[in-house]
């Protein structure tokens, strides 16, 4: 029996009308764009006629194949600034980011400052030559503080970590497999900041009892007895950048007592005292450049910043611009002071001469573009962004005053009082972090508003920037972490976990480490 052919398919009825003829897609239209470098405004490559709805990725690789300068592909963010608008409201934004394509995000932006017609310049930022991978998942759980903790550190190199507890202690975690290493006990009261020395051969702790102690992080000895003088709690040490001295750094220490001390740590001797302040201070940033020694940035309750000569201690500059405590400052050159000679390829210095030329050259890489900026936080609400002394760096030719008092720009946004400022390692960006729950996102040279990351429901306490400038983590008392993807602003990995307030994170290589209220430590 010949096989028979199945019935003739029925036709799909829409309520009762035969399907609809599926719509062409409707031609996308070609437009000129100019590819511009974000730094200074130089043009990457001529100018390109190109289809407007290419997908960002291809974008990146015609940017890539038109710069071909390594035989990796570099990635890119893209963004188009928007004109300036006399009427727009305060915090919007001034500038789209490519997320699709031009067509989908600049052609159809709500605000219609562009047509087919017109020139489009994306700025492009070379994203790192290397790439952190997010962490998604807590690998261990410490035990071992006996109350919270209240402050971590990784070490540069990122092989150890240090955290200190209000148990009195600091314990070293060794890192590889992820088990305790030492406890250093010694001081009487709660242990309020750790600090690491960038050649990781020191590690300091300043702790509720006023003493500052010194480390050997190997051994987990305590190098001599406390550095004893404060008379009132430790608030934050700084150690004095590798670059400069790479023997014997020396160690500042500011306190509740209103005065920042500077140690010579090889004899364990006070080298001078900076009396100034009328209230505690509250932070002390060693910075590398303005002076032959560098100078300490020290911010205060009594509203102040002020600037020191870090050889002989004398004040350079008073900062008063703030109408409430300034609680937070952070450098651009931070990251790099931090981890001195260490970069991402791993490679340890064979002598001090060596990591000493390696600091140096880092540093100096950073200043090439834009001198050493710093952000100051406070409880009024509002950040600065200071470039005290604009001759430091090659870039500011037209500026040849050797210090500015005056801020480069106010920062304003959040609605509560600022917790922590952070730059990015790059130093292109600053996240502020607030009791607002909110982060805001901004651009590090300019000071301009970027972007605000909500998702916290609870005070934000901390950021961490990964190496490479592309993740931001936040911690916060609603006792959740949040990495940030800063392509799209928008949360990339939610890390729950702890049972409390997360008062401390540290963000290295790709670990990152939490501590809080709940006595644990988690990577």
């Amino acid at each position: 029996m010949a096989t028979r052919l199945p019935p003739p398919k029925r036709q799909k009825l829409y309520h009762g009308v035969p399907e609809p003829v599926p719509e062409p897609e409707k031609p996308s239209p070609n437009i000129v764009v100019q590819f511009v470098s974000e730094e200074d405004g130089t043009s990457l490559a001529p100018a390109v006629n190109i289809p407007a709805n290419l997908t960002r990725e291809n974008l990146e690789a015609l940017l890539n194949k038109l710069t071909p300068k390594d035989d990796e592909p570099v990635p890119f963010s893209f963004h188009v600034n928007l004109p300036e608008n006399k009427n727009a409201p305060a915090g919007a934004p001034t500038r789209i980011v490519i997320a699709s394509s031009i067509e989908k995000d600049v052609l159809e932006h709500p605000s219609e400052e562009f047509t087919q017609e017109d020139v489009i310049v994306v700025h492009c930022a070379p994203q790192s030559v290397f790439r952190v991978r997010p962490a998604t998942r807590c690998s261990s759980t410490l035990t071992g503080h006996s109350s919270p903790i209240l402050c971590a550190a990784f070490s540069p190199t990122g092989n150890k970590l240090a955290t200190g507890s209000g148990d009195m202690n600091v314990r070293l975690w060794d890192l590889n497999t992820e088990t305790p290493s030492h406890v250093l006990s010694g001081h009487a009261g709660w242990v309020l900041c750790v600090e690491w020395e960038a050649m990781e051969r020191k590690l300091a702790s300043g702790g509720h009892d006023g003493r500052v102690r010194l480390w050997d992080p190997a051994t987990g000895q305590a190098l001599g007895d406390a550095l004893k003088g404060h008379t009132k709690w430790i608030m934050s040490l700084a150690w004095e950048p590798i670059h400069i001295n790479s023997t014997s750094p020396r160690l500042a220490s500011s306190s509740k007592d209103g005065t920042v001390r500077v140690w010579d740590t090889a004899t364990r001797r006070l080298e001078y005292s900076l009396g100034g302040h009328t209230a505690s201070v509250n932070i002390v940033k060693w910075g590398g450049s303005g002076g032959p020694k560098g100078v300490l940035y020290t911010a205060s309750s009594d509203r102040t910043v002020r600037v020191w000569d870090a050889e002989q201690g004398r004040p350079l500059m008073t900062l008063k611009d703030h109408a409430h405590w300034v609680t937070t400052l952070t450098l651009n050159t931070d990251f790099v002071l931090r981890t001195g000679p260490f970069d991402h390829t791993g490679k340890k210095p064979a002598n001090e001469g060596e990591a000493q030329a390696a600091a140096k050259a880092r540093f100096d890489n950073i200043l090439k573009t834009t001198p050493e900026l710093l952000i100051s936080g406070s409880d009024d609400h509002t950040l600065f962004l200071w470039s005290l002394f604009p001759s430091s760096s090659p870039a500011a030719d037209s500026d040849n005053r050797t210090t500015v008092t005056k801020p480069i720009t106010r920062l304003t946004g959040h609605q509560k009082q600022i917790s922590h400022v952070a730059f990015s390692p790059d130093g292109r960006w600053a996240a502020s972090a607030a009791w607002d729950s909110s982060v805001r996102i901004w651009e590090g040279r300019t000071g301009k508003f970027v972007a605000t990351l909500r998702g916290h429901v609870g005070a934000v306490y901390r950021v961490a920037w990964s190496a490479d400038s592309r993740l931001l983590i936040s911690a916060s008392k609603d006792s959740t972490l949040k990495i940030w993807d800063l392509k799209t602003y928008k949360i990339k990995t939610d890390l729950p976990g702890h049972t409390d307030e997360v008062y401390c994170v540290d963000f290295v290589a790709d670990k990152v480490v939490s501590g809080g209220r709940d006595k644990t430590v988690k990577m």
